[in-house]
């Protein structure tokens, strides 16, 4: 029996599951699926960073549990959650090898995988020339589009041919197949990152974008599927939750309970479909304290509010 999703509206939740930071590791992943799985959350996330530089990125990102094997160790461990990437950049590692590696994990986890993509950052060169790749990031955006199209091509079980700028398949086989076609998100703030969506994604992935932003973007989302004649996509957003805390530079879900109500709410009237939350911190408790204060004070209330309660 499917277990019962808490939501705001039609609005669902998910987690960013802690792959990153010193000291993370089994216990501190353990701890949020399962209370994530606990608040009858949806979805757990990974971050992915490969060989960032020495610097003030290897501060949160040098110390980084690989995103694939770590969705691998959580879903053999809690089997409720769909898990996913937020993101993967395939322009760092290689297409068919990820073909292989997300089908792979796609028939492990019996059909519980979503992959978000993304084309990096523009600081990102540095790791991009640690990984043997610099060349490819001057090109990651159309890497990242061949990928997606190869990865339809090969998950489809079709064995025909596939020539692309960046691949050539004449004489391959490719099994076992995932067991239903892996939803695609496309990460990104910008208008190629939509026209990516409308193009080749299942769902548009936001980050740092509060619900202003995500109002206004998508209309743009909805034109580009338009043009396109595909059904519109799942819509999610990544959102760090700061309790108490002064706005910053980057968006995050902070405040008194009463502002993060509202902040909730106005996610869900705007069309967000699922709302994947970023708790600070590295203590497995502190971790599990925080997210179970979210949903007392915040998500509930937003719910009953929402319902007419």
């Amino acid at each position: 029996m499917a277990r019962e999703l808490t939501r705001v509206g039609d609005m669902t939740f998910g987690v960013i599951l802690p792959n990153k930071g010193r000291g993370s590791g089994p216990e501190h992943l353990d701890a949020v699926a399962s209370v994530a799985t606990e608040l009858g959350w949806r979805s757990g996330w990974v971050t992915d960073h490969l060989m960032v530089p020495d610097g003030p990125e290897a501060d949160e990102y040098g110390w980084m549990l690989e995103a694939l094997t770590t969705i691998a160790w959580v879903g053999g461990r809690h089997e409720d959650l769909v898990l996913g990437t937020s993101v993967v950049s395939p322009a760092m590692r290689d297409a068919p090898m990820l073909a292989k590696e997300l089908a792979t994990l796609d028939v492990l986890l019996g059909g519980r995988l979503i992959v978000g993509v993304g084309v990096s950052d523009t600081d990102d060169l540095p790791e991009y020339r640690n990984m043997g790749k610099e060349d490819r990031f001057r090109v990651r955006g159309r890497y990242v589009d061949e990928s997606m199209r190869l990865w339809r091509h090969l998950w489809s079980g079709s064995t025909e041919p596939f020539h692309g700028e960046f691949h050539t398949l004449e004489d391959f086989t490719f099994a076992p197949l995932p067991t239903r076609d892996i939803p695609i998100w496309a990460g990104g703030r910008s208008a190629r990152a939509l026209r990516r969506t409308a193009e080749f994604g299942d769902g548009y992935h936001a980050a740092q974008t509060g619900p202003a932003d995500l109002e206004e973007r998508l209309p743009q989302l909805r034109e580009a599927m338009a043009l396109t004649g595909r059904a519109f996509p799942f819509v999610s957003t990544r959102a760090r939750v700061k309790f108490q805390a002064a706005p910053s530079a980057t968006y995050s879900i902070h405040g008194d309970p009463e502002a993060m109500i509202g902040e909730v709410l106005r996610f869900a009237a705007v069309g967000n479909d699922e709302l994947i939350l970023v708790f600070e911190g590295h203590d497995p408790d502190e971790f599990a304290a925080n997210a179970r204060r979210f949903d007392r004070e915040v998500i509930r209330p937003a719910a009953e509010r929402a319902a007419g309660r």
